[in-house]
């Protein structure tokens, strides 16, 4: 039921984190303020396509 998702930085938009989620239950995209290596801070990730 869980399916692979990427996370993509919301300011230089690369991809650094998977994770899985249940599209079922939760159709929406997922956003995580996590760590971004390449920007070198906590920055907003969201879910692409």
């Amino acid at each position: 039921m869980r399916d692979l998702v990427i996370l993509a930085c919301g300011e230089c938009k690369n991809r650094n984190y998977t994770t899985t989620k249940n599209k079922r239950l939760h159709p929406d995209r997922l956003e995580h303020k996590k760590y971004c290596p390449f920007c070198r801070k906590h920055t907003q990730h969201k879910e692409t396509r």
